[in-house]
C-alpha cells in the first residue's frame, strides 16, 4: 500500500529519509511473550523474536499488565511502537514506561506486520512539477541515491548537499517505487509533495 508523505528539502543541506512503515504488509507476525518488566523503558521477553531495530510492534493478549495491550484488534496505527532490540529475545519499547502498570502474569503476543522483501529489488524516484508533467525535476535511483536494506527492512533516500543546492524549483510531486528485478513487478511505496526551502547559511 502506498504511504503518503510530504518531503521538505533545504537547498545546500544533505537530505535523508529512512522509510520502514511503507514496507509493512499482511499477514501479521505473532511472537509469544514470556515476561515483561515494570520499568522505563519496558522490556518484553519473546524468544527468537527476529524483529529488526525500529520495526513497529504492538502488544496483544497480555495478562496482568493489560495497559500494554492494543486497544483493539487488529491493532490501529497508534497501538504500534518502534522496537528497540536489546537482544535476540528481548524487545524494548522506548516510548513506554511500565513502572506503574499492573504486574505481568502470563500470555500475550508481540504483533507486527510482515516486512516487504527487498531481496533482488531496485528502487527509483522522480520529482516532477505535476504528476502529468513531462519534465523531470530530479531523478534518484538505487544504489546511488536510494539504499535498500532487506535485513533492517529500510529504504533510505539520500540527496547530497551539492545536488540540493543546485535545485531551481521550490515545489513538486514525487513517488518512490520498488522494482523486483527478476519479475519486473513494481510496488509504489511512497508518494506526496516535495517542498524546497532556501538556505540561509551558504
Amino acid at each position: 500500500m502506498t504511504r503518503t508523505l510530504d518531503l521538505t528539502i533545504t537547498k545546500g543541506d544533505t537530505f535523508s529519509h529512512v522509510e520502514q512503515r511503507a514496507l509493512e504488509i499482511a499477514p501479521f507476525i505473532y511472537k509469544p511473550i514470556t515476561a515483561i518488566t515494570k520499568a522505563g523503558p519496558v522490556a518484553i521477553t519473546s524468544a527468537a523474536h527476529g524483529f529488526a531495530a525500529g520495526w513497529r510492534v504492538a502488544v496483544w493478549g497480555v495478562g496482568g499488565m493489560r495497559q500494554l495491550n492494543a486497544l483493539q484488534f487488529p491493532p490501529r496505527s497508534s497501538d504500534f511502537h518502534p522496537a528497540t532490540i536489546t537482544s535476540s529475545s528481548i524487545v524494548s519499547l522506548n516510548d513506554v514506561d511500565s513502572e506503574l502498570y499492573t504486574t505481568y502474569t502470563s500470555g500475550g503476543n508481540l504483533v507486527a506486520y510482515t516486512p516487504l522483501s527487498l531481496a533482488g529489488c531496485t528502487a527509483r524516484m522522480q520529482i516532477r512539477e505535476t504528476a502529468e508533467s513531462t519534465t523531470t525535476l530530479a531523478s534518484l535511483v538505487s544504489p546511488t541515491d536510494i539504499a535498500l536494506d532487506d535485513t533492517a527492512h529500510t529504504v533510505t533516500i539520500t540527496i547530497s548537499a551539492t545536488a540540493t543546492a543546485a535545485y531551481t524549483f521550490t515545489q513538486g510531486v514525487y513517488d518512490l517505487e520498488v522494482v523486483v528485478t527478476a519479475t519486473g513487478v513494481v510496488t509504489k511505496i511512497l508518494s506526496g509533495n516535495v517542498y524546497v526551502l532556501s538556505e540561509v547559511t551558504r
